[in-house]
């Protein structure tokens, strides 16, 4: 398992005397890729996580992802997966994974009454043939990591709030979702693709 830390990383520890410190948490937490039965359990529930991609000139993009809780499903010890629903047509995140498959996963739980937060970093996939997708209605591809470091985070900056109700615009079984607005603006409705239900929604 390399390390995280690189001269970027170490310049600083050494600046602020955190290297022991970074040594200390690479040691105890940062050499594990395992999912194990906690991390698992935090995933499971979550209904939300940041996903963080780049290009292959590196330029980054990080993206909201959001369902229902256990939309993350977690396949093995190693290995998560979930679906990418329909979203604004650019695939940026997506299109990331096609040319560099390094991605991070931020999982934050805003809600309970002790905050917490899980990373994911890994190698993902996509495939819109993955024998997942009939389990996600509405799924256009599903994406697998394969988890390279597994840990968790200081907790002691996450604001708690409170969850006021889930989006219904995620898809679910026998529930067709309602048509973003968006979709119906002037700029929009004539370039949508042939298949989207927006161009015959009355």
């Amino acid at each position: 398992m390399s390390s995280l830390y690189h001269e970027g990383s170490r310049s600083l520890q050494d600046r602020f005397d955190t290297r022991r410190l970074a040594d200390r948490i690479d040691e105890k937490f940062l050499s594990r890729a395992a999912i194990d039965a906690d991390a698992r359990a935090f995933i499971e529930r979550m209904d939300m996580f940041f996903l963080a991609t780049a290009d292959a000139d590196g330029r980054p993009q990080c993206s909201y992802k959001g369902g229902d809780p256990g939309y993350v499903r977690v396949i093995d010890e190693h290995t998560v997966a979930f679906p990418s629903y329909d979203g604004n047509g650019m695939y940026l995140s997506m299109g990331n994974l096609l040319q560099n498959p390094h991605v991070g996963m931020l999982f934050i739980d805003f809600v309970s009454v002790r905050p917490s937060r899980l990373r994911l970093n890994g190698i993902a996939s996509i495939d819109e043939r993955d024998e997942l997708i009939d389990h996600y209605p509405g799924a256009q591809l599903i994406v697998r990591v394969r988890a390279t470091h597994v840990f968790p985070n200081c907790p002691r900056y996450i604001h708690r709030m409170a969850l006021v109700e889930r989006s219904r615009f995620v898809p679910r079984p026998h529930a067709e979702p309602p048509i973003p607005e968006w979709k119906r603006s002037e700029w929009a409705c004539d370039v949508l693709p042939a298949s989207d239900p927006a161009r015959t929604d009355s």
